[in-house]
């Protein structure tokens, strides 16, 4: 009797790893689509518009042009001393952004977007003439940590970077103002906080040289519901669009396109399409999880009570193995924790004690 109700839940289990695991793949192709969508130049056109002060008031067409290069998208690593690359050629030494994707550098977390944008009427007059800008998406507000202390470090890596790369030795003077932008979904209301430094004097006034708008931070809260189109919401209108789950594909189209005149390529369009398809897959695997645990809650109340304690255990133990596999399969913390329903913190903690309960074996 004993094995068979073991058995049973253990194919429960196996199911449920299936499920969970097809629901964090598809998150995370969902998440590469949103990242792509957000990282074609035209819609980073109309973020620039509505955050740097110098695009403010200018077509999103016109502003395309003054983004240097291709975006990197989740290829430069966050962590000091790999986000820069430096390399030979002829003879000179090149640095620029670390985009190479080697085996060392699997599991690293990495800027989302980021790039250069040249500043409209600068050049010639020994000014400011680049910029650096990160967007950076996230589906909500986590609950492992505070995201306005994420986006300080990712905007102080941004400005450490730089030493090396665009700037050599003390010549501090060169620093390029840089944004971190953060496109937070699913949150209570459509806000837009513009986060910088200040000074304030407390004993006498000096002059002190330097520049206070070199580090910046845009923290953009999107709405479940999308708002109506305005001038006030014109930026939230479009990214809420773009990433919603709620939305057809036509009517994406349709805003995208006919709103907002963005050109609808062929890339853009898949990705468009591709988010749709995601959002129905993550959602059908979330309803089979969902039943799958529910079975499982209903046949734990059918059993008899000296068997409930074993069973809970039992369950415990196996919700840890399954957070276990996910871990030595590649997922995060957080996609972990997105996935099983948890928080981050215990995740973490279930994962060290596992490990440290093999190393002690």
């Amino acid at each position: 009797m004993d094995r068979g109700i073991h058995k049973k839940e253990k194919d429960r289990m196996n199911k449920e790893l299936k499920n969970v695991l097809g629901a964090t793949e598809s998150k995370a192709q969902y998440d590469a689509s949103a990242k792509r969508l957000l990282g074609q130049k035209s819609i980073l056109a109309h973020i620039l518009v509505k955050t740097v002060d110098e695009f403010q008031g200018m077509n999103p067409r016109e502003v395309e042009r003054y983004i240097e290069g291709t975006p990197c998208i989740s290829t430069v690593p966050v962590e000091p001393g790999l986000t820069n690359a430096v390399r030979g050629k002829n003879g000179e030494r090149l640095t620029g952004f670390n985009t190479e994707s080697g085996e060392l550098q699997e599991g690293l977390v990495r800027f989302d977007i980021v790039f250069y944008v040249r500043l409209p009427g600068k050049a010639g007059r020994g000014e400011l003439t680049q910029v650096i800008i990160n967007v950076e998406a996230q589906k909500d507000e986590p609950g492992g940590y505070e995201i306005l202390n994420r986006a300080i470090f990712y905007v102080s890596r941004l400005i450490s970077s730089q030493k090396e790369r665009d700037f050599e030795n003390s010549s501090y003077d060169d620093m390029k103002r840089v944004y971190s932008i953060w496109v937070c979904m699913n949150m209570e209301e459509n806000t837009m906080s513009h986060i910088h430094l200040t000074k304030d004097d407390l004993i006498g006034r000096h002059d002190w040289k330097g520049k206070l708008d070199l580090l910046n931070i845009v923290m953009i809260g999107l709405a479940k519901e999308l708002p109506e189109h305005s001038e006030m919401y014109e930026l939230h209108r479009l990214l809420g669009a773009l990433l919603s789950n709620r939305l057809s594909l036509g009517e994406k189209l349709d805003i995208i396109g006919g709103e907002y005149e963005i050109p609808m390529e062929e890339e853009l369009r898949k990705d468009v399409s591709a988010m749709c398809n995601l959002s129905q897959g993550i959602e059908e695997e979330g309803i089979a999880i969902g039943e799958a645990r529910g079975h499982a809650a209903g046949l734990e109340e059918g059993r008899t009570a000296g068997l409930a304690e074993g069973r809970e255990a039992g369950l415990l133990e196996g919700e840890a193995g399954l957070i276990l596999k996910m871990h030595k399969n590649g997922f995060t913390a957080e996609q972990i924790a997105t996935a099983t329903d948890k928080d981050i913190k215990e995740v973490e903690r279930m994962i060290a004690e596992k490990e440290s309960a093999v190393s002690c074996d």
